[in-house]
């Protein structure tokens, strides 16, 4: 079987089943400077990564979970929210206060930030809540923008810090 075939069977770029050929990982021979692949090598190859791929959970965004990772439920006039209160701690975002509820220190993803660029990260979004009528996160931008990270990037993470704890549940 030539490494298009292969590729196809097992269903992986036409690079992979090279790269697999030089590493041992296939039974394959080179014949006039093209691989030939052993058909049972590559079934068992297919089979193997069958196993070690575990099944993927589809995500479910549903009010539940969303209680579940932390958020506050709302209703009121046939709206059903989930606000999240804690979406900076979801960003990656960190900082310790003085007694005065000035920050004394801060990271954003494990980076240390100033205690400027923290004030303005948590400047960067005003709201964020989850829609039970349309299924779908949301958040309201705030007025600030730090140079460490833009509106667009701490809504993204936030997103994501969501997405991975509903995964983790």
């Amino acid at each position: 079987m030539n490494t298009t075939a292969a590729a196809q069977t097992a269903k992986v770029a036409v690079a992979t089943i090279r790269d697999w050929a030089r590493r041992g990982v296939i039974a394959a021979t080179k014949v006039a400077g093209r691989w030939v692949i052993d058909t049972a090598s590559l079934t068992r190859r297919i089979a193997i990564g069958a196993m070690k791929r575990p099944a993927r959970k589809a995500l479910v965004f549903s009010v539940e979970t969303m209680v579940a990772i932390g958020g506050n439920r709302w209703q009121r006039n046939g709206m059903d929210r989930v606000y999240f209160n804690n979406w900076a701690e979801l960003a990656g975002i960190e900082t310790t206060r003085f007694n005065t509820g000035n920050i004394s220190t801060a990271s954003y993803q494990g980076a240390g930030v100033s205690n400027n660029q923290a004030r303005k990260l948590l400047g960067c979004l005003d709201k964020v809540w989850f829609d039970a009528a349309d299924g779908k996160l949301h958040a309201r931008y705030g007025y600030d923008e730090s140079r460490v990270a833009t509106r667009e990037e701490v809504w993204a993470a936030v997103a994501s810090g969501i997405r991975a704890a509903v995964a983790a549940l």
